[in-house]
This record gives structure tokens, sequence and C-alpha cells, in this order.
């Protein structure tokens, strides 16, 4: 499958610093920063730093490098914004959204990181908790 990757995209624009960002943490291959809506206390995106529209994109095509390097900074994150339960945090939602059908508003593969209180289940007409 052909991925149309948009260069001129808010993410890659970040990425060429052009739009300045709240960064929470840079690696080689990935850079993570504060979302701009946050829809909780915690709400940090983490991208890659190459031109992937989305994970089964990034899945297919990144260099085994890219994907552990991206994976690392998202357990990085996690723990420096206290929210993983190791880190005595409360636990916290990781989303990313693919192509129409998934709501993806950038075709820039990013994660969101949610956190720092309840959140709710994700669907309608399931408990809040396990």
């Amino acid at each position: 499958m052909a991925y149309a990757y948009d260069p001129e995209n808010i993410f890659a624009r970040i990425l060429r610093g052009e739009i300045p960002c709240d960064k929470v943490l840079e690696s080689e291959h990935s850079l993570a920063f504060r979302d701009i809506a946050p829809q909780a206390p915690t709400h940090v995106l983490v991208i890659p730093k190459g031109p992937y529209v989305c994970f089964d994109h990034f899945a297919n095509e990144a260099s085994d490098a890219e994907i552990v390097d991206f994976t690392r900074t998202i357990g990085k994150v996690c723990a420096q914004e206290g929210v993983s339960p190791d880190a005595d945090g409360g636990g916290y939602r990781m989303i990313s959204n693919c192509g129409r059908d998934g709501v993806q508003d950038v075709p820039h593969l990013h994660v969101h990181v949610i956190g720092g209180k309840v959140l709710g289940r994700m669907l309608p007409g399931t408990k809040d908790h396990d």
C-alpha cells in the first residue's frame, strides 16, 4: 500500500522547527510534546521523526531502531509524567487514530498519552472499571 505523506502537516512543521511546541522529551528518532488542547491533566503526543502516516505504515516500513526508540520514548513519557502504574500513577490511555474512519486529523503517526484522572470507558455501554 502506498501512503500519502504530506510534508506540510503540522507535525512535520514542528519537527522542522517552523512551529514551536511544549517539548516533554526528545530522542534520536522521536519527539514528545504537550497537546495544545489537553483532554486530561496529562496529554502528551509522541511522534516519530520519520515521515510515517499511521501506525501500520510505521510498523511495516520503519527501521528497527526507529521502532524501538518510539516504543521506549512512549514508556519514558509515561514514567516521566507519573501516569505509569509503576510510577504510583493511576494509569493512562494511549490512542492513535488512523485514516478517515479512525478520524485522523494529522497525517503523521502520533500517539496520545492521556492520564492524570479517571478517563471512563472508550465505548458507551461498558463499566468504568474491570
